[in-house]
């Protein structure tokens, strides 16, 4: 279609050469010879290029022209994700870090399960890809423990409500709900998983202490879980040695911070996690934390399902609506101000 473009020239040359050329007797043409032409006679002398532009325009339409835009659709099979944290008295220990400021081990738990869920946007580590990690199309669950544990959010897609859920979580304030039932913990946790369906399900726990309460021994708990199809990754939370932790009198006073012996029983956690297949980890900072988050990451990863497809838009009505335009606008001025006799 654009080959008839080749024909444009010819046909205004011929209307130029053969088109009828209009007369009117008059007596003399000296005196009218002589007076410099106005503006609106040098605006006709162009009238005849707008009909020229509008059958350029017309051609141009005939050729059908489109853009594309091409659009890239992921779908995610997600995987099932518990986080078990441990709210016990001694995760109230300032021996982490965030940035440079003292944090204790829940502050740190919870700005990094923030950047694992979110990725880079929340300021995540990144991998040797430089490739942010966060865990859009996963649903996640969250459960806290101490002497007793809570189902706090089900396995959900809306993780900016799960991360609004975890920024009220505070550590036990009450004597008789203080203590760290692993065992219990994992249970609840694997009962939230099994909502996940066909999905990988995954379960991460943090603690810093040993099972000292509750009714389920935490390899039982591990077993039952890796029964159910749980895959428990389990997170030792705190550095070696001892700990300065704030300490509560039995007068009321305010506490007073003091230094604690840190244990955590990682011969359990260990084999609970080598009994359902996943791994142990031991996070003596904040920053060896997000490494573990990130290798976590890396060990769980979503499967990805790209579909392409390409969308046009026609641009042949705009060119008509242009044509059509110059045309009326043609039209209007010949037969109004510009008009010309015969």
């Amino acid at each position: 279609m654009l080959l008839l473009l080749l024909l444009v020239p010819l046909l205004f040359y011929s209307w130029r050469r053969f088109g009828r050329q209009a007369t009117v007797d008059y007596p003399t043409v000296g005196e009218l010879a002589g007076l410099p032409p106005t503006f609106m006679m040098r605006v006709r002398v162009a009238l005849p290029y707008l009909r020229l532009l509008a059958l350029i325009f017309c051609v141009v339409a005939l050729a059908r022209p489109q853009w594309g835009q091409q659009v890239t659709r992921i779908y995610r099979d997600g995987i099932g994700i518990v986080i078990v944290v441990d709210i016990s008295s001694s995760m109230a220990a300032l021996d982490l870090q965030i940035g440079d400021e003292p944090a204790n081990r829940l502050d740190v738990v919870k700005e990094t399960f923030r950047a694992f869920v979110m990725g880079e946007e929340a300021g995540a580590v990144v991998d040797d890809d430089d490739t942010p990690y966060g865990r859009e199309g996963d649903m996640i669950g969250m459960v806290t423990f101490a002497r007793f544990s809570d189902n706090l959010s089900p396995l959900t897609l809306d993780h900016d409500a799960l991360l609004g859920a975890l920024e009220e979580v505070t550590i036990v304030q009450l004597p008789e709900e203080d203590g760290t039932a692993i065992g219990d913990a994992v249970i609840m946790g694997a009962e939230v998983l099994q909502r996940a369906g066909g999905k990988s399900k995954v379960m991460l726990l943090l603690t810093d202490g040993s099972n000292n309460a509750g009714n389920t021994d935490p390899i039982q708990a591990a077993v039952a879980a890796s029964a159910l199809g749980v895959k428990v990754y389990t997170i030792g939370t705190g550095t070696r040695g001892t700990a300065m932790t704030p300490i509560r009198d039995s007068d009321g006073a305010e506490p007073r911070l003091a230094p604690v012996q840190v244990f955590i029983d990682e011969h359990t956690l260990t084999q609970m996690a080598t009994t359902t297949g996943g791994q142990y980890f031991r996070a003596t900072d904040g920053k060896a934390l997000q490494e573990i988050y990130a290798e976590i990451d890396r060990l769980e990863k979503s499967t990805n399902i790209a579909e392409q497809y390409q969308r046009y838009i026609e641009g042949y009505p705009l060119l008509l609506f242009a044509a059509l335009a110059l045309l009326v606008f043609e039209g209007v001025l010949v037969n109004t101000r510009l008009r010309a006799l015969p």
